[in-house]
């Protein structure tokens, strides 16, 4: 992998237009800038955690699993995940953005979709791959991959209700003896459906073994004419260039690979366009930067919630860094912001590996 010298990490990476989404009609359509996209991370992609993503360069955000009845009935945690606003200094508009939506009324699908597309969405991504038992038990996520047909309506009521794109992202099937992610991904193509993401497990794997990116191929093979991207254990550019050629996907979605390293989707996206790839930042670059989203995170959440949803992702960026177990411990037990900025030149003082990781 090339890696040359030059500049940390510090304004949003300049992409070409990779991939244009467009409704069933063709009337609207959402360009992707990059083959490399932030995959739905409950509790983690917050508004302030995607803002940072982005901020590097990624081909779309997607915000966390949006609960449907819960957004319609305006609870404000649901209306607080849907949120799409992203900072204008940094060049970004809320094209860059989806919402994911989850539920298994088509009701309520519909009427959320409607609100979080006049609320800025320019995608909507339907969640029928979460394999939580909360989600599950409520016949939602990947339950639906048990039932087809009620899972059509839901995508029929969505892509109805609104005129962005709508994507879908599901798993490989229930489990290993109903793998039925191509025959899905085929109907709700047919219905409208604009791309199509496949975390390369099942769900009864919940995230155990290794993701099955070749058993992607059969989706890609049955809706061609759309976008598929394969999801699952991409921690870097060799998994991306892995993920690829074995599924023949369009593109990658990477989630649990950047947790403590918002940077990673640049990386990958110049390692797969043969360029030169950003190194990460570090010293005071790396230490302006967590402190940048630690502050983003108190004033989202407010002072008291915001140090708790915090300190998860402190911890992650003191393991990238390879900081001192001691200090990280402080740094994840203080309850004064002030301590906690102090803390961190010294907490992040080893700085990450210029290479991003691959998976084990």
């Amino acid at each position: 992998m090339d890696v040359t010298p030059g500049p940390e990490l510090a304004q949003t990476v300049t992409l070409q237009p990779f991939l244009t989404l467009t409704t069933s009609g063709g009337a609207h359509a959402a360009t992707i800038d990059a083959p490399v996209v932030l995959a739905p991370m409950a509790g983690i992609t917050d508004l302030p955690f995607r803002r940072i993503v982005a901020g590097f360069g990624a081909g779309f955000v997607v915000s966390e699993m949006v609960a449907s009845q819960e957004m319609a009935q305006a609870k404000p945690s649901a209306r607080a995940r849907a949120r799409t606003e992203l900072d204008s200094e940094l060049g970004l508009t809320e094209a860059r953005t989806a919402v994911q939506l989850a539920g298994r009324d088509p009701y309520w699908m519909a009427e959320a979709a409607r609100m979080v597309a006049d609320g800025g969405a320019q995608i909507i991504d339907i969640n029928m791959g979460c394999p939580a038992k909360k989600v599950v038990g409520g016949l939602s996520g990947s339950a639906l991959m048990r039932a087809p047909d009620h899972a059509l309506r839901l995508i029929e009521a969505v892509v109805g209700a609104v005129d962005v794109p709508v994507t879908l992202k599901t798993r490989l099937g229930w489990d290993d003896g109903s793998l039925n992610a191509a025959l899905l991904a085929r109907r709700a193509v047919d219905a409208g459906v604009a791309m199509v993401t496949i975390h390369g497990r099942t769900r009864c794997q919940f995230y155990k073994g290794r993701a099955d990116w070749r058993a992607i191929g059969a989706v890609v093979r049955a809706v061609p004419e759309v976008p598929v991207l394969a999801n699952g254990d991409i921690c870097g550019p060799g998994d991306a260039r892995a993920a690829l050629a074995d599924s023949g996907a369009a593109g990658v979605m990477i989630g649990r690979g950047a947790q403590g390293r918002p940077w990673l989707l640049a990386q990958v996206t110049a390692a797969l366009l043969g360029r030169a790839v950003p190194l990460a930042p570090r010293g005071a670059a790396l230490v302006d930067l967590v402190a940048t989203h630690h502050a983003a995170m108190l004033s989202f959440y407010g002072r008291d919630l915001g140090l708790r949803v915090a300190r998860k992702h402190l911890g992650w960026y003191c393991d990238a860094a390879g900081g001192a177990p001691l200090l990280r411990r402080r740094l994840l037990t203080s309850t004064d912001p002030a301590e906690i900025l102090r803390l961190l030149p010294d907490a992040l003082s080893a700085a990450p590996s210029d290479q991003p990781q691959e998976a084990a």
